[in-house]
Order: C-alpha cells, then sequence, then structure tokens
C-alpha cells in the first residue's frame, strides 16, 4: 500500500482561553466541543482534576481545529466538532474517530489521519496528517 500526502494541519490552544469559555458556559460547551464518548473522558478528567478537564477540553479543540485545516473544510460541513472524536487507544496513542458525514466524506477520499497531541500548563498544540492511502497491485500475483 502507498500514500501520499493530502493535507497538514496544526493548532495551538491557549488553555486560559478554554478555561474562560468553560467558565461562562459550563456544559454546554464541552457539549458543542466534545463527542459522546469524548464526554465521558472528560467529565471523569475533570472530576480527578479541573486542570486535568481542561487540558483534554483543551487539546481536543486543537486537535479538531488541526483536522479541519489538513482537510481544506475549516468548520464547514461535513466537518463539524461533532463529526469527530479525539480518542486514545488502549496504548494511550490519540486517534481519530469520524462519524456520519465526515466519515463518508474521508472514506470516498481514502483518507487516512494521524493525530499527535500535547499540552502544557497554559497551551496545547495539535497536529494532523492527512494521506490518500492507494492500494498497489501485488507484484507476485
Amino acid at each position: 500500500m502507498n500514500a501520499r500526502l493530502y493535507g497538514v494541519g496544526t493548532d495551538v490552544c491557549d488553555l486560559r482561553r478554554i478555561a474562560q469559555a468553560w467558565e461562562r458556559h459550563g456544559e454546554r460547551f464541552a457539549r458543542r466541543i466534545l463527542g459522546p464518548a469524548e464526554q465521558q473522558v472528560f467529565a471523569a478528567r475533570r472530576a480527578r482534576s479541573p486542570a486535568r478537564g481542561t487540558a483534554y477540553l483543551g487539546t481536543r479543540f486543537a486537535a479538531k481545529e488541526a483536522l479541519s485545516k489538513a482537510l481544506g473544510l475549516g468548520l464547514h460541513m461535513p466537518m463539524s466538532w461533532q463529526a469527530c472524536e479525539i480518542l486514545n487507544a488502549p496504548g494511550g496513542r490519540p486517534q481519530v474517530s469520524l462519524h456520519g458525514a465526515l466519515a463518508a466524506w474521508c472514506a470516498q477520499r481514502g483518507l487516512a489521519l494521524h493525530v499527535s497531541i500535547s499540552d502544557e500548563t497554559d497551551t496545547a498544540v495539535a497536529f494532523v496528517v492527512a494521506e490518500i492511502l492507494e492500494t498497489t497491485p501485488d507484484p507476485s500475483a
């Protein structure tokens, strides 16, 4: 299988702004940004530590912004906050989970998505690479 680059996106998020948005809008803000599975993780992390909850919300915000840039869609349909979730694989590696029209849009184009996220005290950063997977004929066939 070969791959070609489709797009790259990055985003840096100020976690202080995320905390302020949470203070102003509370759960409504989290529900706007996070999908159902992400909301469960957010609630558990926030219950353990408000700072961990803020960092989780900020990294997901940044990752979705980076994804929208890598796909070249911005936050326009089929891309939306709810159409994708950034969830951790069992080993902890973040991965993109797509839903609905965005999943179909990416599948139509044969896209594979890779995401990296990180955070520090006041900053979250995310980087997304979208690649087009191409099947090549098996030379032994």
